[in-house]
């Protein structure tokens, strides 16, 4: 389904976001606030472009996803250059599954994924995945959809997600089953606080969230612990 959507994924994006994704990335990676010598895991990194922002003081980044057909966009619109082993702008691209990454014990200095972790089918399971990957006192920075905290918003919203946005990304030549399916697994998403209790699950300490855009999207940060317990 992201193979397909590829092409015109980032484009929709900002159309059906009203331009709000942008500044959502903004603060994810001030969130993430890496620095030089720094290496930083983007997983579900899509086409990379919400992997540059973490570049920009110096850290490298890894852009990892599941889905061939992104990377590969990601790849093309830099030249061709951004593989394994080379990279271009501090930033490498990797396929990757959340559930069996292919990478070694406490190698990143952070670890995020924006928009992405709901489509992983074991949220836990990740969640432990990025765990094992993060070094002791890695920050975890997760940017997803969650769910409005107005009511009254939250009701127009659904509205939106439901019967809007699918129409507005066919116009725009994108897959509308897709964009009905991204409106489906947002309304079946937890909360703010449901999504912090499996942080907290999966071994992370210190959680916590901020809203962004009235709820819309959540901001969630969590720590490894420095040491592990015996």
């Amino acid at each position: 389904m992201f193979d397909r959507t590829a092409r015109r994924y980032d484009l929709v994006n900002d159309v059906i976001s009203l331009g709000q994704v942008r500044l959502w990335r903004k603060a994810a990676a001030a969130a993430v606030d890496a620095g030089p010598g720094e290496l930083v895991l983007d997983l579900g990194a899509g086409t990379g472009t919400s992997t540059d922002a973490f570049t920009t003081l110096g850290a490298r980044a890894i852009a990892s996803d599941f889905s061939l057909g992104m990377l590969s966009t990601g790849v093309r619109r830099r030249g061709g250059s951004g593989i394994w082993g080379g990279g271009v702008r501090g930033v490498s691209f990797v396929a990757g599954d959340a559930l069996r990454l292919p990478f070694a014990d406490d190698v990143f200095d952070a670890v995020t994924i924006s928009t992405a972790l709901r489509n992983v089918h074991d949220t836990a399971g990740a969640l432990r995945e990025m765990y094992r990957v993060a070094r002791p006192g890695a920050r975890l920075v997760i940017l997803e959809f969650s769910h409005p905290t107005p009511r009254s918003f939250d009701l127009v919203y659904s509205r939106y997600l439901m019967k809007l946005m699918p129409q507005v990304a066919k116009v725009l030549g994108s897959n509308d089953d897709s964009y009905e399916y991204l409106a489906e697994s947002i309304r079946a998403w937890p909360d703010q606080a449901g999504l912090a209790r499996i942080i907290q699950g999966a071994g992370w300490e210190r959680v916590a969230w901020r809203n962004l855009s009235l709820g819309i999207v959540a901001l969630h940060r969590a720590y490894k612990p420095a040491r592990e317990t015996a």
